[in-house]
């Protein structure tokens, strides 16, 4: 990427990891197997992000509809966690780069020790200033908007925010995550965002990738990234010169 296109970089990316199981499929193994390969394939482009000066990336891993999965399927994935997130507790690259972990989404819906990993984790990291992942797990983006509007009812209830006062900033403050993403890569084929950062992602620039995410490479990432750099951004109906000339 030339020098010129690096000061386009996004600093906040959403990526929607599908195609693990069909791709898996796709190998004639095991549908479960590429979950194994998808979570590998995070490290990767954690390091994508840090090279290229990415400052924040959030990644849909587990929605609240996935809960209906299978039960040897679900149990298969809670395990990964456990394994996932241990392994990244002890990961030295996110001590020593400064990586603040979160996970946003219905935390409590998980098995208790599952989420006890992943307060772990975040309270290790919560001082950490240089980058940040965040995990949506439990998510989903109708169900966060949801959340954000119970939080505020109650804080009205109890005297603590007149509803005079509620505007986009205060609706922003209460939802899991309030920063927006410049740029949201779906893998796999689909082209809809699924409930993903349903709010957030009004003014996102969407790339949608055939590639299933365990296949996704370094180069599709580069690809990409070329691609936003080149992209006018607008945040509306329509510029001023489209209105101009209308």
């Amino acid at each position: 990427m030339s020098e010129e296109n690096n000061s386009k970089v996004p600093s906040h990316v959403g990526i929607i990891m599908d195609g693990n199981r069909r791709f898996s499929k796709r190998l004639m193994m095991s549908p479960y197997k590429g979950h194994e390969w998808g979570a590998k394939k995070i490290r990767e482009a954690l390091e994508w992000c840090r090279e290229c000066g990415v400052r924040e990336l959030t990644l849909y891993a587990f929605s609240i509809q996935n809960f209906n999965r299978p039960k040897a399927e679900f149990d298969y994935l809670m395990d990964l966690f456990r394994k996932n997130f241990d392994e990244l507790k002890d990961d030295k690259r996110i001590y020593e780069n400064r990586i603040r972990v979160n996970v946003i989404g219905r935390i409590g819906m998980f098995p208790d020790d599952v989420g006890q990993k992943m307060r772990e984790i975040m309270e290790l990291t919560k001082e950490h200033d240089a980058y940040i992942l965040n995990f949506a797990m439990a998510y989903g983006g109708q169900e966060e908007i949801v959340d954000a509007a119970k939080r505020i009812a109650e804080q009205v209830r109890e005297g603590r925010l007149d509803i005079d006062d509620i505007d986009k900033k205060t609706f922003s403050m209460n939802l899991y995550l309030s920063s927006e993403p410049d740029l949201i890569i779906r893998t796999g084929g689909e082209k809809r965002t699924s409930n993903f950062l349903a709010y957030q992602s009004v003014y996102s620039e969407l790339f949608f990738v055939d590639k299933m995410w365990p296949e996704f490479e370094k180069k599709d990432w580069a690809a990409i990234l070329e691609e936003y750099s080149k992209r006018e951004r607008r945040f509306g109906a329509g510029s001023f010169n489209d209105i101009k000339q209308a």
